[in-house]
C-alpha cells in the first residue's frame, strides 16, 4: 500500500478480533514508529509493548476514551523521554497506525489522562512521561462493513489552508 492510500483509508478500529499479531508484524510496526522523524535527532520515544489481557484493561481504565486498549491483540505505549517531547511522540505514533493499517490491522489513538496511572501499571520511571497508547488488532467483522462518509466527513482542503499568508 502507498502512503497516500494509506493515509487517505487509514480510520480509528476500536473493536478487535481475538487474534494475535505475529510477532514479525508488530516488530515491522514498530520498526515504522523507530523510524519517525524527531527534532534533531533525539528519537525521544520508547515504546512498551503491551499483550497480556490484564496490564490492557487497566490501561483502558486511565483514559476516558481509552476502553478500546482492553480488548486489542497488543497495546503500544508511548514512553517520552525529553520535556519536549510530543511532537516527536506523535510523529512516531501516526508512523506506528498508518504501519499497522498497511498490514492490514486496525489502530487507535488512547489519552492517558491518569499518566501516572499508567506508569505505575508498566513500571515506568517518574522521569518519564506517558501520556499516549495505541491499540492495535485486526478489525472485528463489524469494523469492516463499509459506511458511507459522514456528510459532514473532512473539511474542504480549501476551507483550512491559507497561502503566503492568513488573509
Amino acid at each position: 500500500m502507498d502512503v497516500e492510500t494509506a493515509v487517505r483509508t487509514t480510520r480509528s478500529i476500536r473493536r478487535f478480533t481475538d487474534d494475535p499479531i505475529p510477532d514479525s508484524d508488530l516488530r515491522a510496526i514498530l520498526d515504522a514508529g523507530r523510524r519517525a522523524q524527531s527534532s534533531m535527532n533525539s528519537q525521544p520515544w520508547r515504546f512498551v509493548v503491551v499483550r497480556d489481557r490484564a496490564p490492557l484493561e487497566a490501561l483502558a481504565g486511565c483514559g476516558r476514551y481509552a476502553g478500546h486498549l482492553a480488548g486489542a491483540a497488543a497495546g503500544i505505549v508511548l514512553v517520552g523521554t525529553g520535556p519536549d517531547a510530543d511532537m516527536d511522540l506523535g510523529q512516531a505514533l501516526a508512523y506506528l497506525q498508518l504501519a499497522a493499517h498497511a498490514r492490514g490491522y486496525g489502530a487507535c489513538i488512547a489519552s492517558m489522562w491518569e499518566p501516572g496511572r499508567a506508569k505505575a501499571i508498566l513500571g515506568i520511571p517518574a522521569e518519564l512521561t506517558c501520556h499516549t497508547a495505541l491499540s492495535v488488532g485486526r478489525p472485528a467483522p463489524e469494523e469492516l462493513v463499509p459506511r458511507p462518509p459522514k456528510p459532514d466527513g473532512r473539511l474542504p482542503l480549501d476551507e483550512i489552508v491559507r497561502w503566503e499568508r492568513w488573509g
